[in-house]
């Protein structure tokens, strides 16, 4: 580091994003993007819109992006707002509420960091020994509360009724649900923003959407909220979505019919692999995100994860308990998945004997 960075900042670990190999004819696994391509309506809005306007600068309500999640989501344009990814949007929340902060201890590895970054107190919360939130460690807490439904890197949810517990008994403070990956199978507290004044659950369109080179992040919540993220954005980076990237969101939210048929697709392949992967000795959790999380039963988390990559297929592994043996496997198309298996058949016959 340089003897310019400010001090508070120098012991900050910063978040490690999954690697982006550039290896030719890697199964990539490791990321969580959505394996097929975004709707053919979202390419039309980019080439077909008018490329004269890039020399103007975006406009920075996004109105027809926050428009069109409105009406998808059937709620008023003020209780939307849009970001640079669900990233950004997850900053302005550390920005704006972030005195206090509590979220799980084994999730999104980007809580802690924002913590840190915005120098807010901050409690992580373990799981339990089957790697759950327990929904009665966040009754009635004294700070802002994150929480991601399904939860990463598990994939398991909460049950609806559990999170407006939290809800109810946290009445003095904000409850973020970070819902990057609700649309493969969670249902959605959206509804909980229209009954209660303290709620704000933010989505994505990096997974479901297929938009992860766009970085198109969305919130939804009571005005007032919806207000302090705005606030928060127009003091940082007015612009923060460019024309491309408005355009190409407004589309895929329009777009229901090609999200509903390539997420199925992700579903359905979610449920054979996860049992193919049962049969092969595997425990995996039982996920409602596009990836699956699980662990080996005759060889090490590490040692899998090693193998598996030698054989040019990339999952995430983190070398920490309580997860060390598990790894996070992104669900690809059928044929990466069933190249997978067979990787895993070749690597389970070597290495037990």
């Amino acid at each position: 580091m340089s003897r310019f960075l400010r001090e508070k900042y120098m012991s900050m670990e910063p978040y490690t994003p999954g690697e982006q190999p550039q290896m030719k004819d890697l199964i990539k696994l490791n990321t969580n993007e959505n394996p097929y391509p975004p709707s053919p309506k979202v390419i039309s809005a980019i080439l077909e819109g008018n490329t004269g306007d890039l020399l103007r600068y975006p406009d920075p309500e996004a109105k027809e992006l926050v428009d069109a999640v409105a009406e998808y989501y059937g709620v008023s344009p003020k209780n939307v707002a849009v970001g640079n990814g669900s990233d950004e949007i997850l900053a302005f929340v550390y920005m704006a509420f972030g005195e206090k902060v509590y979220f799980p201890s084994i999730s999104y590895g980007f809580y802690p960091v924002f913590a840190e970054t915005f120098m807010c107190d901050f409690e992580p919360i373990p799981l339990d020994d089957e790697l759950k939130i327990v929904p009665d460690d966040y009754i009635g807490l004294d700070g802002t509360i994150i929480l991601a439904n399904p939860n990463a890197p598990t994939g398991m949810t909460l049950d609806p009724g559990a999170i407006e517990d939290i809800v109810k008994t946290n009445a003095d403070h904000l409850v973020v649900i970070d819902e990057a990956y609700a649309d493969f199978g969670t249902q959605s507290s959206i509804p909980l923003t229209e009954k209660y004044d303290n709620v704000l659950v933010v989505q994505t369109l990096s997974k479901s959407r297929s938009l992860a080179g766009m970085r198109i992040g969305l919130a939804i919540g009571p005005e007032e909220v919806i207000e302090d993220i705005n606030k928060m954005k127009f003091s940082f980076n007015p612009y923060n979505l460019d024309r491309l990237a408005i355009r190409a969101g407004a589309a895929a939210i329009k777009d229901d019919e090609y999200f509903k048929k390539t997420r199925d697709m992700v579903i359905e392949t979610r449920g054979w692999f996860t049992e193919k992967m049962r049969e092969l000795g595997f425990t995996v959790l039982e996920s409602k995100a596009n990836f699956v999380f699980c662990k080996p039963d005759k060889i090490s988390g590490t040692e899998y994860f090693e193998e598996l990559r030698k054989r040019a297929v990339v999952v995430r592994h983190w070398d920490k308990d309580p997860i060390r043996d598990y790894v996070r496997i992104t669900i690809g198309r059928d044929e990466d998945m069933q190249r997978l298996i067979e990787v895993t058949e070749e690597i389970l016959c070597e290495k037990v004997k």
